[in-house]
């Protein structure tokens, strides 16, 4: 019998894994039954493993400076608008760190539905503290959280790989991801694999970097039995041509878009609608969420795009109005917030 993508070990004295929307959603991919009502929408809000103290956001008016009280949204109300969202009842996955994961679980603040998944390493090139040049290097492997510790409050992962045509480091970087899915496979743990695209490439042309992303994804887990597989991918949208390619090649493998800089809120939604129309299946958008000026009114609208129901301009429009309705004051005007800036977006 062959494993089933979602499969994983199941050890003695494991929490029992309850099925959630997340299972059924990706039952239906797997499957082939596919509507955009099976679409996965993740919330990234791991942030704190990579910005540090300023992953909350900015406070609307506060002061500009390098440091100091005052200026950036506290712990706290990371947390809280993370619980405001699991009770909204769109989002299929929570990401977050291991420490605010485990808070979530303390104060109740999740639900049957909602899936929490928490970041399981954080390579070098997301150490992005202010004045920090650590992205600048070629991405090295490391791990803060230990697997041990996560388990009895979450049983879903990510896992993250950057690879940089540079031998010695990727040759690291895909060693620590065997060793990591032989541990997370005795503790029982399921994971997603995010490939980010090359953070310091070594003789790689920028016409090259969504070939090569393509290949190394098929390649590392060409040698990765079924029930080591990740559930799904997270990966940067490098265009159309280069997403279909990569569904095209194995309908099995669910493909998922990660959000990258917050931009616009034309370019928030028209990334949505393309990740979908050229068959990835599940958005995992972090800044893009965490930067609107309401997380909760930003992701009400996209089912409605998900299923053809709004264009990306349309739901602009109806953001900008739901905003008015809630008295809260926009960043931009319609007229700028419905521009496309995202350049990959744009050269389609």
């Amino acid at each position: 019998m062959t494993a089933h993508p979602m499969a994983g070990g199941v050890v003695a004295g494991a929490p029992p894994r309850p099925s959630r929307r997340l299972d059924r959603k990706l039952a239906s991919i797997v499957s082939g039954g596919y509507t955009p009502d099976d679409f996965v929408l993740a919330d990234a809000k791991d942030a704190d493993m990579g910005f540090g103290l300023t992953a909350p956001g900015v406070i609307t008016g506060a002061a500009a400076g390098p440091v100091g009280p005052g200026r950036y949204r506290t712990r706290k109300a990371y947390l809280e608008a993370m619980g405001a969202l699991v009770g909204q009842g769109l989002l299929d996955v929570l990401l977050t760190s291991a420490a605010n994961g485990e808070r979530l679980v303390e104060e109740g603040l999740l639900d049957d539905e909602v899936t929490l998944a928490v970041r399981a390493n954080d390579t070098t090139d997301i150490w992005l503290a202010r004045g920090s040049t650590y992205p600048t290097e070629p991405s090295r492997p490391f791990r803060t959280a230990d697997l041990r510790a996560v388990r009895p409050f979450c049983d879903l992962v990510l896992y993250s790989v950057t690879l940089n045509n540079d031998l010695g480091r990727d040759l690291a970087t895909l060693e620590a991801y065997r060793e990591f899915r032989a541990e997370a496979g005795a503790l029982g743990m399921r994971h997603f694999l995010e490939v980010f695209n090359p953070n310091a490439p070594a003789d790689l042309r920028p016409d090259q970097v969504a070939a090569f992303v393509n290949d190394s994804i098929v390649r590392l887990l060409a040698g990765v039995t079924a029930a080591e597989r990740p559930l799904f991918l997270k990966m940067t949208y490098n265009g159309a041509e280069a997403l279909a390619e990569l569904v095209e090649h194995d309908p099995t493998l669910v493909v998922g878009i990660l959000g990258g800089v917050a931009g616009t809120t034309r370019d928030t939604f028209e990334l949505l609608r393309r990740i979908e129309t050229h068959g990835g299946r599940v958005a995992l958008f972090g800044r893009k969420i965490q930067q609107a000026e309401s997380q909760l009114e930003l992701v009400a609208l996209m089912p409605a795009v998900l299923r053809g129901e709004l264009r990306p301009d349309e739901a602009v429009k109806a953001y900008h109005e739901a905003l008015v309705a809630a008295g809260i004051e926009p960043r931009r005007s319609v007229a700028a917030d419905i521009e496309l800036t995202d350049l990959v977006l744009l050269a389609e």
